[in-house]
């Protein structure tokens, strides 16, 4: 003969152990689902037939100097980090990108009102480039006229050299971006 207590201790248990098959049943649900993710790839969609890219130093037409290189540098950065492309030699290369810095403009976008010094700068930044097949000559990207353009603020330790290394490294990302819509 069972009690009461029993009998609702006994029910508890099964409670919980049905409790755990449904915990169980629906993790697996959600790990099939979304290791499945219907079909789609976190790759973004370059073209499968260039493998290879050489990025050629950038002109300038600025009297700064250094951005040119600057921004060689950030763009092989950026195609060797986001895109599945290798840098290679001109000779033995896909594609190759050339460019040039036209034109560096700073604005000053605030002043102190009681020294009047610059308190808010804007470094705006010009480059063309274009992105070529070597193997057929084809133009895979042409931008003659590519701004980008950064805020920086000279009384925290912002200076122009800050503002043109995160500008040129947005552009870099920029350029990247294009070669993916370019296909």
């Amino acid at each position: 003969m069972f009690s009461t207590a029993r009998l609702r201790t006994q029910v508890q248990g099964q409670g919980r152990v049905r409790w755990a098959q449904r915990v169980c049943v629906a993790g697996l649900v959600i790990a099939c689902l979304t290791s499945s993710g219907c079909g789609y790839s976190m790759r973004r969609p370059f073209p499968q037939q260039v493998k290879t890219v050489y990025v050629e130093m950038f002109q300038s037409r600025e009297f700064r100097r250094g951005l040119e290189f600057t921004l060689t540098e950030a763009l092989q950065k950026r195609i060797l980090q986001d895109t599945p492309y290798k840098i290679a030699d001109k000779s033995t290369a896909d594609t190759m990108i050339t460019g040039e810095v036209l034109e560096v403009r700073q604005n000053t976008l605030g002043r102190n009102f009681y020294t009047g010094k610059p308190r808010q700068l804007q470094a705006t930044f010009i480059i063309r480039f274009q992105w070529k097949d070597m193997r057929n000559g084809q133009i895979l990207a042409d931008q003659p006229r590519f701004v980008q353009s950064i805020e920086y603020i000279p009384p925290t330790g912002e200076t122009f050299d800050y503002a043109a290394d995160e500008a040129l490294d947005e552009l870099a990302e920029r350029i990247v971006e294009q070669m993916m819509s370019s296909w």
